[in-house]
């Protein structure tokens, strides 16, 4: 689907080709070759650390509550981003195979919006969780419904799964008569619509309004669920449950401010401010680097979660003696 609706023009000499050329995020000097064994170091982190929560969450049936479900989804969503993003771009700088072909490229923009798009919907799901968890406690059991948190993880993956299939589509249906390399390490809508020969002035328009309703949308819900809790936290008489509350929301408000600062700053400023450098220093950010941070976050600063992963240390050992 993806390679019939994309054909490139070469103005200069009329040959036309079907791959897309990534010029990658690091050149072959000492120092890029250190960053790129750092992105390496920071990447199968985020693998092994997100693994490992999905393992402990799975495992621990003390952990089978509302929070740590979304916690577990927005662990798969950070693993399948860092897979979709990191082995290409590691290929392209160890072999010098840049060449990446329509259908690969849709589909890196397929899942790189699917997985935004639904950890957009996923946080401010999580912030619901925990203001009916702080400003509700005796009537959360039957607020946050294993079923309505079921539907609210479904609804954040099939919008995502939605905004994705449609920017894939139709990013992909533009006439690219320009030079087909993208000056990025993987294939993000904005960077290749640049490329475009047609006029995608509308498509950009309605690009921002998406992103308004992808990213804003679901922004003021998680702001207006914190202000609802912060109240409720400066009302409560217990310095512990005060204490409690501001260390279980500050981790979430934390992978919040990251992951949206960052993806605003890419989507959503005009294209006069646009520079291919910040761009692609900014998504290696959110797309690299946050996946990393989420899991140390939640897991540094949550007693539970250090619980289970000890126990589950405890249970291989056990196993290993016998």
């Amino acid at each position: 689907m993806f390679a019939a609706s994309l054909q490139f023009e070469d103005m200069g000499n009329g040959n036309s080709t079907l791959d897309f050329i990534l010029l990658g995020l690091f050149n072959h000097t000492r120092a890029h070759q250190f960053l790129f064994g750092m992105v390496l170091i920071v990447s199968l982190t985020s693998l092994v650390g997100n693994t490992l929560m999905l393992i402990l969450i799975d495992r621990d049936q003390r952990l089978h509550t509302p929070m740590y479900f979304l916690l577990s989804q927005l662990s798969l969503m950070d693993l399948m981003l860092v897979s979709t993003i990191v082995p290409k771009m590691a290929v392209g700088f160890l072999t010098g195979e840049k060449a990446i072909s329509p259908a690969g490229c849709g589909l890196q923009i397929f899942f790189f919006v699917t997985l935004g798009g639904g950890e957009c919907f996923l946080l401010a799901a999580m912030s619901y969780d925990r203001y009916l968890a702080v400003c509700h406690p005796l009537r959360y059991p039957v607020l946050m419904s294993p079923r309505l948190c079921l539907q609210m993880t479904l609804g954040s993956w099939f919008l995502g799964t939605a905004d994705g299939l449609l920017q894939a589509v139709a990013t992909l249906q533009f006439p690219f008569c320009r030079a087909h390399e993208i000056d990025h390490f993987f294939c993000e809508t904005p960077v290749l619509v640049r490329l475009a020969c047609a006029d995608t002035t509308l498509f950009e328009y309605a690009m921002y309004i998406c992103c308004v309703l992808m990213l804003l949308v679901p922004l003021f819900l998680i702001l207006t669920s914190y202000g609802l809790i912060l109240s409720a936290i400066l009302h409560m008489r217990s310095a512990d449950a005060r204490q409690k509350a501001f260390a279980t929301c500050s981790s979430h408000l934390a992978v919040v401010g990251l992951f949206y600062g960052a993806t605003i700053f890419i989507y959503m400023r005009p294209r006069s401010y646009r520079s291919t450098h910040h761009d692609k220093v900014v998504s290696a950010f959110y797309t690299i680097f946050t996946p990393v941070l989420n899991p140390l976050i939640y897991s540094l600063r949550n007693s539970e979660v250090k619980g289970a992963l000890r126990r589950c240390m405890g249970q291989c050992m056990d196993l290993c003696k016998d």
